[in-house]
């Protein structure tokens, strides 16, 4: 199961955060790095909290967590 966040960066293009569930296996860095986008559900697998657009410092948050999650659980892209 795949989770899509669409986000605003810079009011011009559009990004997603993409969280495939499948992959993640409760490392916890992702909730870590940013504990206002991600949390853990009852097995300590991430879910995304953030239902709405994306401001510049959360966008950097969740592309520093994307980078540091050990499975490639989450992808920013347009």
């Amino acid at each position: 199961m795949s989770f899509y966040l669409t986000t605003v960066a810079g009011g011009e293009s559009t990004m997603k955060i993409v969280l495939t569930s499948e992959k993640c296996q409760g490392h916890g860095r992702c909730y870590s790095l940013a504990p206002d986008l991600f949390d853990a559900d009852d097995l300590g697998n991430a879910v995304v909290l953030v239902t709405g657009d994306l401001d510049a410092d959360q966008l950097e948050r969740a592309t520093l967590a994307a980078k540091n999650c050990p499975e490639y659980a989450i992808e920013i892209g347009a």
